[in-house]
């Protein structure tokens, strides 16, 4: 009989479970009402944090984010909370300061974080290494991810071949990687690619190895299952109210998929229903956010373009704003040629809008005739190093935009900036000096001030 090894489980249900299906909208009410049951379940960990569910507390629900993992880690004493973290980006769109970086990571572990997941959106690691630092300093788990990407149908090619991920991987574990996650962001991870990635990488580290996966393609489940064959440690799901669509795996499936075998879960599936009840019971608040443009619940699209759901999302945005909605086709036609050109970038937060922009104006404008600045800061290498090296001749067109500098970076972004955090401070010096409000007056100069500001009753919310 083989050795046991029971899976250990991730549950993504309250971040990026909500996150994919209902537009992050999810209020923490609503989450700490189910907290104390969720507590009971026996999941490895919880993620409840990181993403998006930063922006959108300020700017939709009215809430403080910091109260999110504050209250949850008081209902959830027994699991460890968990949270993403987008490198140098933090939860934004850009590269902060190191003072930003080393002051988020410290107070998000006060408030209750044990375990931070953090990525690179070109899978530079020097985007990685003040996070780490700040994560080790605080005493907390740094899960260190590589954002799975593809440049053929499979995993192969001169890019995002087999080595890569090796290389990539034996990076994050000698730099001091508690653990080390695969983040297929966009589920294009295929079962047997699943099953030789982690063969593979299961050689040689020594440290546990997470894989997270989406539905969005449909071959989660089976992607999984084969990972798990492969010896994977972990795996993120959701619990099946919050699956599926462009989220994760159902949990259900898989206790009774796994139930008396060597890597037999141990979670009560009961217990899951009952959790399951719950989340059903406040889906009605939430539905309109759900996508019920079609009728299949996966995007078979995804296998051909490989373009992640909220990429696509964002671009029919664009375009319905510019009244050019009938471009939709040549835009996904473009999305591949701009990506090749700019070295090949993992499509995920922020290069997904990067690249995604600028196919948007090469098809309503003309190749490369209308140039958004964060498309020229990725050419200067102020995001980091792209996979693959940037076509030189597009390279040299979007660098002629500039009136100013346009050098080239080559050492790590955020050693070029400066300290951000007393600018912050100072601004709201007044009436607040709580360090959680200037993290996000920081992160958010707008949308972060506005709130802040009105959580101190400095402004009225507009009645827009």
């Amino acid at each position: 009989m083989a050795k046991k090894n029971p899976l250990k489980v991730t549950d993504a249900t309250l971040r990026d479970g909500q996150q994919s299906i209902f537009a992050t909208r999810m209020q923490t009410g609503d989450m700490a009402d189910i907290a104390t049951q969720m507590n009971r379940a026996g999941f490895y960990s919880m993620e409840v944090w990181g993403g998006a569910t930063f922006d959108v507390a300020t700017r939709f629900l009215n809430e403080d984010p910091w109260d999110r993992p504050h209250i949850l880690k008081k209902l959830m004493p027994d699991t460890p909370l968990q949270m993403l973290v987008r490198g140098q980006s933090l939860v934004g769109y850009r590269h902060y300061a190191d003072d930003v970086v080393n002051a988020f990571v410290r107070h998000a572990a006060e408030v209750g974080i044990d375990i931070f997941r953090v990525f690179d959106s070109l899978n530079d690691e020097r985007n990685l290494k003040t996070c780490l630092r700040a994560i080790k300093e605080s005493g907390k788990h740094a899960q260190l991810a590589i954002c799975y990407s593809l440049t053929e149908r499979k995993m192969g090619g001169p890019v995002y071949n087999l080595d890569y991920y090796i290389r990539k991987a034996q990076i994050l574990q000698d730099m001091g990687a508690d653990s080390i996650c695969i983040k297929d962001m966009a589920g294009l991870l295929s079962p047997d690619d699943a099953y030789t990635l982690v063969n593979a990488l299961k050689r040689f580290l020594k440290v546990p190895l997470q894989l997270h996966t989406h539905y969005t393609s449909g071959m989660a489940s089976m992607t999984c299952l084969k990972a798990i064959e492969a010896g994977v440690d972990i795996i993120d799901t959701a619990l099946a109210p919050f699956a599926l669509r462009s989220s994760h795996p159902a949990i259900e499936p898989i206790i009774v998929a796994l139930q008396g075998t060597a890597r037999d879960t141990g979670l009560d599936l009961n217990h899951m229903l009952t959790l399951g009840e719950y989340f059903e019971s406040i889906v009605p608040k939430y539905r309109e956010y759900l996508n019920q443009t079609r009728l299949s619940v996966i995007d078979t699209g995804v296998l051909v373009h490989q373009i992640p759901g909220g990429m696509i999302s964002n671009l029919v945005a664009q375009l319905r704003q510019s009244n050019a909605l009938d471009k939709l086709k040549q835009v996904y036609e473009e999305v591949p040629r701009v990506r090749k050109e700019l070295g090949y970038p993992p499509l995920v937060t922020p290069t997904s809008q990067i690249v995604g922009v600028q196919a948007v104006q090469n098809v309503i404008v003309g190749r490369y005739k209308l140039i958004p600045m964060q498309v020229i800061d990725y050419c200067r290498g102020l995001y980091g190093r792209p996979p693959s090296p940037i076509d030189p001749d597009v390279q040299k067109r979007v660098l002629h935009y500039m009136k100013r500098d346009s050098s080239i970076v080559t050492r790590r972004p955020a050693d070029l900036l400066e300290p951000e955090l007393d600018k912050a401070r100072e601004s709201i010096k007044d009436f607040t000096q709580d360090i959680g409000d200037i993290l996000t007056v920081t992160l958010y100069p707008d949308s972060g001030l506005r709130f802040v500001r009105q959580k101190y009753g400095r402004e009225h919310p507009s009645t827009k």
